[in-house]
Parts: structure tokens; C-alpha cells; sequence
């Protein structure tokens, strides 16, 4: 029973982690966050069918099914330990992909042709995020989509706004409409993402550890 209960909550984490935010993988170039929670899901569904076969094994007292569930349980431990793994390592490199990344990503491909869900995540990030631009609003000054005059006049997108139900309301970009003086996504992104990598790497290893004894 105990070990439904720790796949489930595994597996729980893993799709928390790939629905909640989803939209956000997209901007980054790296795929361990995406990976780590997949990794988390995968291990959720093989915990909770060794405890089904690991009480078939005592039950029927078959050795066969009980070598196989301690092959199981070992595969289960190396996965959720990798997973852990791979969430501290991209934890100590993410403020440096998002420096190095994200501006670009925003300037080259927001509003550009087959870039659709590049779009839709920065529209997400700024509105949720409350920010406007990677570092600052000016950010978008270098658009290729504003500079190419694609933009309607807009000096920065609608989703900076503080109302963006206003249509064009991105054509003014003081700090009284927009995000201005909340500063750049790069910080707030950065943060939420710093916060579910800990999430992960916790469950991966604690319920490993808790496992294992």
C-alpha cells in the first residue's frame, strides 16, 4: 500500500510539474527540467506496479516474481535518484541559460511565422509573471517583430499591459499601462523555476531514501 501511495505522489509531482507550467519548457534550450519530470513519471507508474507485483510475489511465494520485483525496485531507486540529480545540476546552470537565452528567444521569435507557442509562453510569462520584456521593457526596442514593423505601432507587446483586454494598449509604454517598473522576466522566471527543481530533486531522492529503508 505504501508503495502506491509513494508512486502516486511521484508520479503526481512529475505531471505537476509538465501541466502547470508547461508553456514555459519552450523557452528554455535546455531539456533536463522537461526530462527530470518525465523521469519522475515514469518512476511514479513502475513504483506503483512493483507494489502490486511485490504483493502478488509474497502472496503466491514465487521466486520469479519476487527476483523480478527487486529488479523493479532497484530500477525505481536508480530513476528517481537520477532524476534528483539531474534537477540540482540544471539548478546551478539555470540563471545562466536564462541570461544567456531567453532575451534572444524573446527578440527573434515572438510573433515570427511557425513561433506560435514561443508566443503564447511569453504572453503567459508576462501576464502571469507580472514583467515586460527579459531584463526590462526597453528589451523589445530589439524585436524583430516590432523593428520590421509587424507590430501595429506597438512598442511593446499587449501582455505588458496591466490591462490587456485594451486592444493596442501596447502602444504606450508608460509605467502607469505597462509592467515598467516590475522589472524583466529573467528574475521571476528564473525563481519559479529554481523553486520546482527543488520539488523535484526533493521527491526524487527523499522517497528514494525512504524506499531504500
Amino acid at each position: 500500500m505504501f508503495f502506491q501511495l509513494a508512486g502516486g505522489a511521484v508520479m503526481a509531482v512529475g505531471i505537476w510539474t509538465i501541466v502547470e507550467k508547461s508553456d514555459y519548457i519552450s523557452l528554455l534550450s535546455s531539456k533536463i527540467y522537461a526530462v527530470s519530470a518525465y523521469i519522475l513519471i515514469v518512476a511514479g507508474v513502475i513504483v506503483m506496479v512493483t507494489g502490486v507485483l511485490g504483493c502478488c510475489a509474497t502472496f503466491k511465494e514465487q521466486r520469479r516474481l519476487l527476483r523480478v520485483y527487486f529488479v523493479l525496485l532497484l530500477c525505481v531507486f536508480l530513476l528517481e535518484i537520477l532524476a534528483g540529480v539531474l534537477a540540482y545540476i540544471y539548478y546551478q546552470q539555470l540563471n545562466e541559460e536564462l541570461k544567456e537565452n531567453l532575451r534572444e528567444t524573446m527578440v527573434q521569435k515572438y510573433h515570427q511565422p511557425e513561433q506560435e507557442h514561443v508566443t503564447k509562453a511569453v504572453d503567459k510569462l508576462q501576464q502571469e509573471f507580472k514583467c515586460c520584456g527579459s531584463n526590462n521593457s526597453s528589451d523589445w526596442a530589439e524585436s524583430v517583430w516590432i523593428r520590421f514593423g509587424n507590430a501595429e505601432q506597438r512598442v511593446v507587446p499587449d501582455s505588458c499591459c496591466k490591462s490587456p483586454v485594451i486592444q493596442f494598449c501596447g502602444q504606450r509604454d508608460h509605467p502607469s499601462n505597462i509592467y515598467k517598473v516590475e522589472g524583466g522576466c529573467i528574475s521571476k522566471l528564473g525563481n519559479f523555476i529554481l523553486n520546482h527543481l527543488q520539488i523535484i530533486g526533493a521527491v526524487g531522492v527523499g522517497i528514494a531514501c525512504v524506499q531504500v529503508s
